[in-house]
């Protein structure tokens, strides 16, 4: 009896090897782990934005309604309970990339605006803050880069014979993606107006 259970267990153990089960694990963690990379970023720069907010304040004539959309946008997107689970529903990591996008929008209008203040433009501390979070967002995209080509690898796999049935039996589907807000806006071509030339 006890050599029927031990090659029922070889047997079984190389049916689920040889079905992709130990591959779809593997690349199942390397999903998470890009995933958990990704949101290390998106929380440094979470921290990042009440140091910001506290110098650009202490311009005196500084825009507010720029400097509260930005304080708007960071408590929307760490609101929203960013856990490994999120990659498993495309609704809410559509909602949290979405917020997410919105605090990138009103940082870049912050910076931007920031142009037009020639204190903060010489604010040391500022400009410490402002390197570090061109970093942090360099960092981001790099940890989005990898956690794309991880989904893309995860993806392809499962659908894939025989794994795309070990996937089914075993409830594995695909990963949510990061997408591009508006496909057809960035498929036309920018419009350049230089204006009428000054005499």
């Amino acid at each position: 009896m006890k050599v029927l259970r031990g090659l029922f267990a070889v047997f079984l153990a190389s049916l689920l090897a040889g079905c992709g089960y130990n591959t779809i694990q593997q690349r199942d963690e390397a999903v998470k782990s890009a995933w958990a990379e990704v949101l290390s970023q998106y929380q440094r720069r979470a921290d990042l934005i009440p140091n910001i907010v506290a110098t650009v304040k202490g311009e005196a004539d500084f825009e507010k309604t720029t400097l509260q959309n930005v304080i708007e946008a960071r408590a929307k997107a760490t609101a929203i309970q960013a856990t490994p689970e999120l990659v498993n529903n495309p609704e809410a990591f559509a909602k949290f990339t979405q917020a997410q996008g919105e605090l990138s929008s009103a940082l870049s209008r912050l910076l931007v605006t920031v142009e037009n203040y020639p204190n903060l433009k010489a604010n040391a501390a500022f400009q410490d803050l402002r390197t570090q979070l061109e970093g942090t967002e360099n960092r981001i995209g790099i940890a989005r880069n990898r956690y794309i080509k991880s989904v893309e690898d995860f993806n392809t796999f499962i659908r894939q014979l025989p794994q795309n049935l070990t996937a089914m039996v075993f409830g594995y589907k695909p990963k949510a993606q990061f997408a591009v807000e508006n496909e057809a806006a960035i498929s036309k071509p920018p419009t350049v107006d230089f204006g009428t030339p000054k005499k």
